[in-house]
């Protein structure tokens, strides 16, 4: 392994070391090294001779706005919270004039809807599976994977994304393949112990130089609307204690947190949120405590799940043994290793007595004796761990999230770390086995699962489609959402759940997020199970065609269900007397938040249950200026607002006016948009 003080000699050395076309994997999200990947970008593209093809997912970029309003409102902010973040050169190209012709990007998820009518991200798009992306990357040749780390007391960590690059660099070494390994040390990384530990061997070229550090890219959380806090506590009452849970980023999957740490401690109140939401009433919900509490296993390892391993929720844990999460499934394992273990242990085959060299290496590795001491006899306790080691209850694939996440990452208590493992995205979105566990001990673990994802569209029939248009322009990817519906079906006692809001409502106008049919499939309708709107859940698993198009049509919006009932009926999919229940008519905003607004007004759905990076002005600003963009595709709610504003200008704080670029404004545009924002304000 060699060592670099500096970017450009680490430059000279990749395109020494690769003669010919260079074909580079980074990995999706934070893990990327921007300024080394810059570096080698404009390197390659002043050399019209040499070729580079970089295959990646989730490119990130500062946020710049896209109205003259957006753009001056978010320039202060950008500057606070994503600091000295360094834009991928790459990602400015495919955003303007284009990238050079002697460099590719191949990506195989997108950042959601950023690349909607880019040709050259359209057509460089790989549709994968999360879990099928390295084979995909050695189909597409690559002989360099270059990575941000973290580094601690001379060791490195692959911190936020450990996902996909040691089965990248196993694959090619078993296959005999070239492959150049770049690790660029970032100490802004938080580091990741167990898994994500990259062993002496791992990178071949470690960068170690001042301009690799920069702030991390964190997105700041995303206020929860009304049907995102109807959706989450229906999930939420999914959820079994004691069981497995997996969810995404973004305000759905805040919502999610959110209801789960309400059940937890207002166990009441919540019940009542509930019942006020199902007309249908409580039964088959859980509404319990998490006496058990919950094991974390998701390809993101987001803000919300750290909330619940600090609420105590997410704190079931797991054995990477089989005798080891058989016992704990009995529930023969206390918190810490106890009286009796030994003897259990002796009982069930698992050690000999006297203690052989191999019984004492194993349990000091689960931490069940301590490095120091030897039992004198099978009720000996003085020799035993103070805690259980290899026995997380987290696992995540790559993490990513608001800058108070990782500043919690960089100050957890070390025995807390140890329970947080950032692993390979083959253990977490597979259920078959790999180099770290069988699938019998995978399926030991993940009893009780619900594996949440967002999807955009569900048809009538119980298909979804959650990573492109009808068009086939690509939104975002699959990623690793296909794995987990179908784990879904695969665990015995599991269950997919896929959420969406019942409306969607854009330029194009409000429309129906439950649909007859849809072009474009990423789940299909052999795997429908649980699907969640805010008004309500529809269980299809097992059902039939009429059933799955009764139970959707129960929590489509009230708008738009007359309309798909006619259609069901004129496809011969449901009987022509059949009428949606009266308790299932006032699908609607305005019900939503009738029925919700006592507990968000009590405080229990707030806009941001886990802080918010923007102050109180900012939040005024940003509601004024959804509202207007809102209004701008609407002509029914924007001339009402160009009557107000033209009534009388309005006050509005001058700070405002010039955050927005309106503080002296002269010409017509300018006085206009002034007094709409007024209005709004």
């Amino acid at each position: 392994m060699q060592t670099c003080t500096d970017i450009s000699t680490a430059v000279d050395q990749v395109l020494a070391r690769i003669p010919g076309e260079i074909v580079m994997a980074i990995p999706l999200g934070l893990g990327k090294p921007n300024p080394f990947v810059n570096a080698l970008y404009r390197r390659v593209a002043a050399e019209p001779g040499r070729r580079l093809k970089i295959f990646t997912a989730l490119s990130l970029e500062r946020p710049v706005g896209k109205s003259e309003l957006e753009q001056h409102f978010l320039a202060p902010l950008a500057e606070r919270v994503f600091a000295d973040y360094p834009d991928l050169d790459y990602v400015k190209a495919l955003r303007g004039t284009g990238l050079p012709p002697n460099i590719q990007v191949h990506e195989f998820f997108m950042k959601t809807g950023d690349y909607l009518g880019n040709d050259a991200a359209q057509q460089g798009f790989v549709c994968t599976n999360y879990s099928f992306a390295v084979r995909d990357m050695a189909a597409q040749g690559v002989n360099l994977i270059a990575q941000a780390v973290a580094e601690r007391d001379g060791q490195l960590s692959l911190s936020c994304n450990p996902d996909l690059t040691l089965d990248l660099i196993e694959q090619q070494r078993q296959l005999g393949r070239p492959l150049l390994r770049v690790a660029a040390i970032n100490r802004e990384l938080p580091f990741m112990p167990g898994e994500a530990v990259a062993g002496p061997d791992c990178f071949d070229l470690v960068i170690d130089s001042p301009d690799c550090r920069h702030a991390l890219f964190a997105p700041p959380n995303a206020a929860i609307a009304w049907a995102d806090h109807a959706i989450g506590l229906h999930a939420s009452s999914l959820v079994v204690d004691g069981g497995t849970l997996q969810i995404g980023i973004g305000s759905l999957g805040d919502a999610i947190a959110n209801a789960l740490i309400v059940r937890e401690h207002q166990g009441e109140d919540y019940r009542q949120m509930l019942a006020a939401l199902c007309p249908e009433g409580l039964d088959g919900r859980e509404l319990g405590t998490f006496s058990q509490g919950l094991y974390g296993c998701s390809e993101m390892f987001v803000n919300g799940f750290m909330r619940l391993i600090d609420a105590g929720i997410v704190r079931r844990r797991v054995f990477m043994d089989p005798l080891l999460q058989t016992l704990a499934n009995e529930g023969r394992l206390a918190e810490r290793p106890g009286p009796g273990l030994l003897a259990l242990l002796r009982e069930r085959g698992r050690i000999a007595w006297p203690l052989r060299p191999a019984d004492i290496a194993w349990l000091r590795r689960f931490g069940i004796l301590r490095p120091d001491a030897l039992p004198a006899d099978l009720d000996d306790t003085s020799a035993l761990g103070e805690q259980w080691l290899n026995a997380p209850r987290m696992h995540g694939g790559f993490f990513l999230g608001p800058r108070d996440f990782y500043q919690r990452l960089r100050e957890l208590p070390e025995d807390l770390r140890e329970q947080i493992s950032m692993t390979r995205i083959g253990f977490i979105n597979e259920l078959y086995g790999d180099a770290l566990a069988d699938e019998a001990l995978k399926r030991a673990q993940r009893r009780h699962a619900r594996l949440m994802n967002t999807t955009m569209k569900v048809t009538l029939l119980g298909a979804a489609s959650s990573d492109a248009l009808a068009s086939g322009q690509m939104v975002s990817g699959v990623g690793g959402q296909y794995n987990f519906v179908a784990m879904g079906h695969a665990l015995r006692d599991a269950r997919s759940i896929l959420m969406l809001r019942a409306t969607h409502d854009n330029a194009a106008g409000l429309s129906s997020s439950i649909v007859w049919d849809y072009a474009n499939c990423t789940i299909p309708r052999h795997l429908r199970d649980i699907v969640i709107t805010e008004y309500g859940v529809a269980d299809l698993r097992g059902q039939t065609d009429e059933a799955v198009i009764k139970r959707l049509l129960q929590i489509a919006d009230s708008r738009f269900q007359d309309q798909l009932l006619a259609e069901a009926k004129a496809r011969g999919k449901l009987s022509v007397d059949h009428e949606i229940d009266e308790r299932y008519r006032h699908n609607r905003p305005e019900m939503l938040r009738e029925r919700l607004r006592p507990w968000r007004n009590a405080g229990h759905l707030p806009d941001f249950p886990f802080g918010t990076d923007l102050d109180e002005d900012e939040l005024k600003i940003v509601r004024a200026l959804k509202k207007l963009k809102h209004a701008s595709h609407h002509p029914a709610e924007l001339l009402p607002m160009i009557f107000q504003s033209l009534t009388g200008e309005r006050p509005v704080p001058p700070a405002y006016l010039e955050r927005l670029g309106l503080g002296e404004a002269h010409s017509f545009k300018d006085l206009f948009m002034r007094r709409l924002f007024a209005v709004n304000l």
